[in-house]
């Protein structure tokens, strides 16, 4: 490939560049429409901007605001000029967003006004040139300086293995490492879930998910983007909202506890969606319950898919076929994946193992990070990607367990390692076991076990408000449960299946 994923997204546009391909609210909740014409417009005039700042291609753009049309230009703006985008979830609390910048480096970031100062504290001490804010309703520094940059800069010539944008995971080491993404990477996915899903410019996205996240802005977004579709945007999920504008789409997709909540009463139902085309969901598993209950319901059948950060979408289950409860489904197109036991070799249909992929989807490394981007790969390009799971005679992939302990709460991923570190900080801890328990509306809720010190006094209320200063809120244990001892097998790892067991009705 040798032009920017930009210059694919733009030349996927519509013939007729009047069309709507966005409605966001505006102020006072009226619609805030986006032609086609304009998102072409607009990220031409920001990358210009971007541009008399003084950054060069491969310069990183972090942003931290919430969802709003102009923060998809903005990242559409560093697409067209090279830049690389990086979003950060808008719960992260100082640290968590200190560790990024420090780690990332960017030239320029984007904050919401309310957090200018602390950001600018950041900055300041990191060295980053320029902080300029961006609110919801379009308001702030940015869009101020912004309005006077003319569009005349062309969009960058980017081969595949150029770097797009870089997503933080966290891991088991508890620091949260940079997923590099090519425009190769997300060009290919991006192109193939259109495909599979049949996506067209006649659809209409009901898009209701955060764009920090690899879901709401690659797979959403680009699914979109790429057939010259419209979406309905959305602020955030909010139950009455999706009823009130599902009548005017045809896709939603969602994480499984936008599920249960709409389930949650009898006014979502099967005339409500009959004009619906597809309902997907990932980000974390979907309950057989609820694939069941969505069913017969609404007669609609949930398509579930399977992805990481590192990797975009890797398996779905079929457009046209059966999408069968509790698998993903199978490899996308180009996508190869392969199931190894523990010696690395591969397991026949049936047999449980480590979960492998390789394909153009998968990322280029971890940020500065060679020798750990060397250890999760296989000789021959494998990705391990930490997941136990089974391929069965029919060929549908069933995820059955995570090698890593990864916990996926409302579809947010959770490292135990990282909450773990933070509470055993705490004078009063010996130590702690975080784990994932079920939980009827997240799915899965982080719960800590912990150890005391002898003659120490701690409650729950007191930990979960420390922690509350230092980590965004989904991450922190929805409950805290004090113990003696815990439990450890003869190498003296501590036995987290034990402890899931013994505590797996604490959150339901």
């Amino acid at each position: 490939m040798s032009l920017s994923l930009y210059t694919l997204i733009e030349n996927c546009f519509p013939e007729d560049r009047t069309r709507l391909a966005l409605e966001a609210p505006g102020r006072g909740h009226g619609p805030r429409d986006w032609s086609f014409m304009r998102l072409s417009t607009y990220a031409a005039r920001y990358a210009s901007f971007l541009g008399q700042l003084g950054l060069k291609p491969g310069d990183r753009v972090a942003l931290q605001v919430e969802k709003s049309p102009e923060s998809l230009v903005l990242y559409l703006a560093c697409l067209r000029g090279g830049f690389v985008f990086l979003p950060m979830n808008t719960a992260y609390r100082v640290e968590e967003v200190d560790y990024l910048v420090g780690d990332a480096e960017p030239a320029l970031i984007v904050c919401d006004p309310a957090s200018e100062a602390a950001i600018g504290d950041i900055a300041t001490r990191r060295g980053v040139p320029h902080v300029l804010t961006l609110d919801a309703e379009a308001r702030g520094s940015f869009i101020d300086a912004a309005a006077a940059a003319t569009n005349a800069i062309s969009p960058a010539t980017c081969s595949a293995d150029d770097l797009a944008v870089i997503l933080y995971t966290s891991g088991t080491t508890g620091k949260p490492k940079g997923a590099m993404l090519t425009h190769g990477n997300l060009a290919a996915n991006g192109l193939a879930l259109r495909d599979a899903w049949h996506f067209t410019d006649e659809d209409v996205l009901l898009h209701a998910l955060p764009i920090f996240h690899a879901h709401g802005l690659f797979v959403a977004c680009h699914c979109a983007l790429l057939s010259g579709a419209k979406m309905i945007w959305r602020q955030k999920f909010d139950r009455a909202d999706v009823i009130d504008h599902l009548p005017r789409a045809t896709v939603f997709m969602g994480v499984p506890t936008f599920y249960t909540r709409l389930l949650a009463s009898e006014d979502f139902n099967a005339a409500l969606v009959s004009h619906m085309r597809l309902f997907t969901s990932g980000s974390a598993p979907l309950l057989t319950e609820t694939f069941d209950e969505f069913q017969a319901r609404t007669g609609h059948t949930i398509l579930e898919r399977y992805g990481m950060t590192e990797t975009g979408m890797n398996t779905s289950n079929p457009y046209d076929g059966e999408r069968r409860a509790g698998t993903v489904g199978f490899p996308l197109p180009d996508v190869e994946l392969r199931v190894v036991g523990e010696e690395g070799d591969p397991c026949s249909k049936g047999e449980v193992g480590g979960l492998e992929v390789r394909g153009p989807n998968v990322f280029a490394g971890y940020w500065r990070q060679p020798e750990k981007s060397a250890e999760e790969f296989a000789e021959g390009g494998w990705f391990k990607t930490g997941d136990i799971a089974m391929i069965d005679v029919d060929g549908y992939v069933h995820l059955v367990g995570r090698a890593k302990d990864l916990i996926i709460s409302g579809g947010f991923n959770v490292y135990p390692k990282e909450i773990e570190e933070l509470v055993d900080d705490m004078p009063e801890v010996l130590e702690s076991a975080v784990i994932g328990v079920p939980h009827v509306d997240f799915g899965e809720a982080g719960l800590a076990v912990v150890v005391l010190r002898e003659g120490a006094s701690l409650d729950e209320a007191t930990l979960i408000i420390r922690l509350k200063e230092k980590i965004a809120n989904y991450k922190i244990p929805k409950r805290v449960f004090f113990v003696e001892s815990l439990p450890r097998n003869t190498m003296g790892k501590v036995q987290k299946n034990f402890l899931r067991e013994n505590f797996k009705t604490a959150c339901t």
